[in-house]
């Protein structure tokens, strides 16, 4: 092959520059809120994210309730990142959301999906401390009683999307991912009285794979 002339530097055609270029992977944030950075670990800082919610207040690219994603192609998602989220919809509707995570993360892609322990918050209850702070938020301290029915300083503002409508128990949650037909599942128990369930598009090819993606995401 001839030398690119001393005169012209070489160009790389364009179709050759788009093979070459790296793709930027891409994360659904699955009820993002308004916050810009909507709480995403620092695994994903490099990432493009695409932000639903059902809330227009919250700007997100997308308004629409994470049961209906239809707007999204199959497999366009390299991660789904759904946190404090599917506790917000009916129980009959939790099916339907977690199908709709399965459908739009690529064959080698996984979600992250975390909601609040009813049988640790259970424990808080027992002993009388409904109200007092779990721990605090960035919009405010969070009580037992805003982990089982929705934050209240939201609700009371008229944001209703807020209010919870259903609750997880390790085994319930186990079973509405199995059902959904993940072929692999990781589930955690976290601090701040939460459940964080890993779940992969396909099964992970080493444990250490997995284990390294688990401490990536704080599970």
């Amino acid at each position: 092959m001839p030398k690119p002339s001393k005169s012209r530097p070489a160009r790389r055609s364009k179709r050759n520059a788009g093979t070459t270029k790296k793709r930027r992977r891409v994360v659904l944030n699955a009820g993002s809120g308004a916050s810009p950075d909507s709480g995403l670990p620092e695994y994903f800082k490099s990432w493009r994210q695409i932000r639903v919610d059902i809330d227009p207040l919250a700007q997100p690219d997308l308004i629409a309730n994470v049961s209906d994603l239809s707007a999204i192609p199959d497999g366009s998602m390299d991660a789904v990142w759904s946190a404090h989220c599917i506790e917000h919809l009916y129980l009959h509707e939790v099916p339907l959301a977690l199908a709709e995570f399965r459908r739009v993360t690529a064959a080698d892609g996984f979600a992250c999906i975390i909601v609040p322990d009813l049988m640790a918050i259970a424990d808080w209850i027992a002993s009388d401390r409904l109200h007092e702070t779990i721990y605090e938020s960035a919009s405010g301290p969070v009580t037992a009683h805003d982990m089982l029915w929705g934050f209240g300083p939201a609700i009371a503002r008229g944001n209703l999307a807020m209010a919870h409508r259903c609750g997880f128990t390790p085994t319930l949650f186990l079973k509405h991912l199995n059902d959904a037909g993940f072929p692999e599942i990781v589930l955690r128990r976290r601090s701040n009285l939460e459940l964080g369930a890993l779940v992969l598009s396909q099964a992970s090819d080493t444990e250490e794979r997995r284990e390294s993606l688990m401490l990536a995401l704080s599970l």
